[in-house]
């Protein structure tokens, strides 16, 4: 780990999200919207993310802004919540993944990214009006 990888992660899976947040809410309030939809995908959780401590803390940290968004943009109809998914198959899993995945006691499946889109078309579409400021954790 150095510096400039470290910067980059943040870059990535944390700066680049925020700052798309920031410029939704902006453009809402801009066209006095009144309803919107934000949803942000995170990985690790309360143990981090071991191997790949900062890749885990720059999704710890969107997680933390987004839940603070959460709050500040409920008054303008906006919901906001995290998804944090299983581990899914987007062409990287390999056996010895799919074998971990089988014996821990965390994990239930390797999911599909439609499997996972699913949730999130719901969390974006009117029957999910009242949720906001969840972490919704898929197994």
């Amino acid at each position: 780990m150095n510096a400039a990888v470290f910067d980059r992660l943040f870059e990535v899976d944390a700066r680049a999200s925020v700052l798309l947040i920031g410029e939704l809410a902006h453009r809402h309030r801009a066209r006095a919207a009144t309803w919107g939809r934000i949803v942000s995908l995170i990985s690790g959780g309360p143990s981090g993310f071991p191997e790949e401590v900062s890749y885990g803390a720059a999704k710890a940290a969107l997680a933390s802004y987004t839940m603070a968004a959460a709050t500040e943009l409920a008054s303008q109809g906006i919901t906001v919540n995290c998804v944090h998914p299983p581990v899914t198959d987007t062409g990287w899993v390999a056996d010895a993944v799919r074998a971990f995945v089988a014996a821990s006691p965390d994990h239930v499946h390797v999911a599909a990214p439609a499997d996972v889109a699913a949730v999130i078309l719901w969390l974006v579409s009117d029957a999910a009006q009242l949720v906001t400021g969840n972490t919704l954790i898929l197994r």
